[in-house]
């Protein structure tokens, strides 16, 4: 069988290519893979560093706010989605795949949309609960449109023919056992409150999550691991505003960059963190109680719907960064730590929202797709 992969832009539409042609190769290892991607795309170094073969083509976004500047770049945009659908087109005709799979970003677009009037067979994936603006624009074009949460499927048009697969989690992560997790870390039977706000850091969150670190330094009850991200150069300062000395307080540890997070994440008692797609899958999967902070600025805001989907179910309790505050993130802590009970119902519900095996299913749908393609 041979697979063209598209996505890009971000490690939320990049990184369920990369699990899902790893379980590919699993499933059948003689599978030709060919990752296409963006020019200069986060996709050209995540998907060379996994080696898979990767072929290029530039392309941009539209930019909504119209300002002299972007109405410049929209016009580059226009000429560019001719060049890159010439540029789709070759790279499709010359590799001839079986299927196509595509899991968003503006890239996504021009591939998806050629490889359909070539008569390849295609399937694209949705990781977040409201569907982006590619995925919407190519949902009839395609085999199958596969959803990470049955929230999504409101979004699309009846004629379009959707089904529920969960996004893939990393095997790193289903692996990790709490206990063993925690010994390795060296932690104690105290709680473990995890809190991060992507790699490249949050200021908003970083900034409450000062003044709550502070403030659990003062009463030793809780055990804290942080990741402030590589471009928050305040967060220590601001640390400090607050009243926290980190070398008399070795139960918090603050870190530019959670390197080992499966781990963390297995052993931590709550979560702290944006409302990633990916992030919210890994917190289904080891069924954790997580406090969200959904980023607002993303596109049709859609880390508020993925956030929200687990709110309706009881398995998550949400924070809008308007509303964000130390005092108000500090709050939510001790009351949800303080109950026992609602601790564990935040992650049981949250567990009862894992699929699984999501890998198999789009595995399933990918092959079908293919099958169908050849008959």
């Amino acid at each position: 069988m041979k697979v063209l992969f598209t996505g890009g832009g971000t490690a939320g539409h990049i990184n369920p290519a990369l699990a899902v042609a790893g379980y590919l190769r699993q499933k059948e290892p003689e599978t030709e893979i060919l990752y296409v991607g963006n020019r200069g795309g986060m996709e050209e170094r995540l998907v060379q560093k996994a080696g898979y073969p990767m072929a290029l083509i530039t392309i941009s976004g539209f930019q909504r706010k119209l300002t002299p500047k972007n109405i410049v770049r929209n016009f580059q945009t226009v000429r560019r989605v001719f060049t890159a659908t010439a540029e789709a087109k070759k790279i499709i005709q010359d590799f001839a795949p079986d299927v196509c799979v595509g899991t968003g970003g503006y890239v996504s677009g021009p591939v998806i949309r050629e490889a359909a009037k070539l008569g390849v067979p295609c399937v694209i994936h949705e990781s977040n609960a409201y569907p982006g603006v590619t995925t919407k624009m190519l949902s009839k074009a395609v085999k199958t449109v596969m959803l990470a949460v049955p929230d999504a499927k409101k979004y699309f048009d009846s004629s379009v023919n959707c089904t529920v697969t969960g996004n893939p989690v990393r095997s790193e992560v289903l692996a990790a056992e709490r206990e063993a997790s925690r010994n390795a870390l060296g932690l104690d039977s105290r709680p473990l409150v995890l809190s991060f706000g992507g790699s490249l850091g949050a200021s908003a969150l970083n900034r409450a999550a000062a003044y709550m670190l502070a403030q659990s330094a003062k009463e030793k009850k809780y055990q804290h691991i942080h990741g402030y991200g590589q471009h928050d150069e305040k967060f220590m300062e601001e640390t400090k505003e607050f009243g926290l000395n980190q070398e008399e307080n070795p139960q918090i540890r603050l870190l530019e960059y959670i390197d080992n997070m499966p781990q963390c994440l297995s052993a931590a008692d709550l979560v702290i963190g944006r409302a990633g797609a990916m992030t919210l899958t890994e917190i289904e999967a080891k069924a954790k109680a997580s406090i969200l902070v959904p980023s607002p600025n993303v596109a049709e805001n859609h880390q508020f719907h993925n956030a929200m989907a687990l709110v309706r179910r009881g398995a998550a309790e949400i924070i809008e960064e308007k509303d964000l505050t130390g005092e108000a993130l500090w709050r939510k802590v001790e009351k949800i730590l303080s109950d026992p009970e609602r601790l564990a119902s935040l992650g049981e519900n949250a567990g009862k929202m894992e699929i699984i095996d999501a890998n198999e299913r789009i595995y399933r749908v990918i092959r079908q797709a293919a099958s169908k393609g050849k008959s």
